[in-house]
């Protein structure tokens, strides 16, 4: 472990090698951050590396699945043996289930939701906990409040139990922490979008580097 390692705070995102996760880490990384960088496609946290360092800025990579609880076992023993902390955890992990009347929802579809969306989150969080206690750290979420609109059963259904699950941490934590801090992006052109809405004009949409730093600014 390097020196220059040790002395930065350290940022754990999970969902990290495309869209919001993807510009949190850069731009945490340009803040400073040495980032610990999460998600199951490899090239996609190669190239992140590669803009990471290409800036001046340093992060470690994870290919791993979040909804894999060994996996995530491993990940957070691995970060409490090298660094005993983190200062921040932001969560972008999401599977986005195609739109689907609620009576034609596909069964894989929403198992992979539930998986990911809510199982993932609720073995992330006891395993996250007392890292960023001993950083002094801060969670954050993501709310996308489409829970009860048409069509969207599967991915609004899975995504409001997760922030329903981060809100209920968030009530227990307010004295002892960690910090639980739940934002709502402006919406983005990220691939997530793109599948809900694939014919929008996203010339008026928010750029992602752009909301990443104000999200960031926000905390």
């Amino acid at each position: 472990m390097s020196t220059e390692t040790t002395e930065k705070n350290i940022a754990l995102v999970t969902g990290a090698s495309r869209g919001l996760g993807a510009a949190l880490a850069e731009t945490l990384a340009a803040q400073g951050w040495h980032v610990m960088a999460v998600a199951r496609t490899v090239g996609g946290l190669e190239e992140l590396d590669d803009r990471i360092q290409a800036a001046g800025g340093s992060a470690s990579l994870a290919p791993l699945d979040v909804t894999d609880p060994a996996q995530m076992e491993h990940l957070a023993n691995a970060i409490a043996g090298r660094w005993g902390r983190i200062g921040l955890w932001a969560h972008t992990a999401i599977h986005a289930a195609p739109l689907a009347p609620a009576g034609h929802i596909d069964a894989k579809d929403f198992s992979k939701s539930v998986a990911t969306n809510v199982t993932a989150t609720a073995t992330l969080i006891p395993l996250v906990e007392p890292l960023l206690r001993a950083g002094d750290g801060t969670a954050l979420f993501f709310d996308d409040p489409r829970g009860g609109q048409k069509f969207f059963g599967a991915y609004g259904a899975t995504k409001a139990a997760q922030i329903a699950l981060a809100r209920s941490w968030q009530a227990e934590n307010v004295k002892i922490g960690p910090r639980v801090v739940i934002a709502e992006p402006r919406p983005m052109p990220t691939a997530t979008r793109a599948r809900f809405f694939p014919s929008e004009d996203r010339a008026p949409l928010a750029d992602i580097r752009d909301e990443a730093k104000r999200l960031l600014g926000e905390l």
